[in-house]
């Protein structure tokens, strides 16, 4: 027996709990399994997760192409310390360049070098692919739901996001 409660006798309190902990078990693993067949797939290199997040806060998708390391460190919430040293070895990587910024001489930003932009794309083309093939395995409702969870799942990420603020 497993001591779980039979459907419908659980408070909802429980049953509630215990999706949040299924989902919260559920991204990390999935988010590295896709992050290492999709590293494998476009033989793309080994870049520390870090290093993807200052990526994917300077993709002009993100809002902002170009930033300046305290703006850097307050989007991702790591200390000006730490900026500088992933913005070393980037800029050491080709991953990133660092310029003074137009019409402020004694500002620097940081922008995403053609290296950088090409090695994501391939990654997000790799990534794609590889979440279509498996979506592909699934039954028709289970993909259905994927596909339909995606907006909540967004909404979800930005919430998260304003409670580290």
């Amino acid at each position: 027996m497993s001591g779980r409660a039979s459907a419908g006798s659980a408070p909802a309190a429980d049953s509630a709990g215990d999706a949040e902990n299924r989902l919260a078990a559920v991204i990390s693993p999935l988010r590295r399994t896709l992050l290492a067949a999709a590293r494998e797939r476009g033989e793309l290199p080994d870049i520390p997760d870090a290093q993807i997040e200052v990526v994917r806060a300077l993709l002009p998708s993100s809002g902002s192409a170009e930033r300046g390391p305290a703006e850097l460190a307050e989007a991702l919430h790591l200390n000006r310390s730490t900026v500088s040293n992933l913005l070393g070895a980037m800029e050491a990587d080709g991953l990133v360049e660092r310029r003074r910024a137009d019409g402020d001489g004694r500002r620097v930003v940081v922008v995403l070098s053609p290296r950088a932009l090409d090695l994501f794309g391939r990654f997000d083309q790799a990534a794609g692919e590889l979440l279509r093939d498996a979506l592909e395995t699934l039954d028709p409702a289970d993909r259905e739901a994927v596909t339909a969870a995606v907006p909540a799942l967004e909404k979800l990420a930005a919430a998260l996001r304003g409670s580290t603020r």
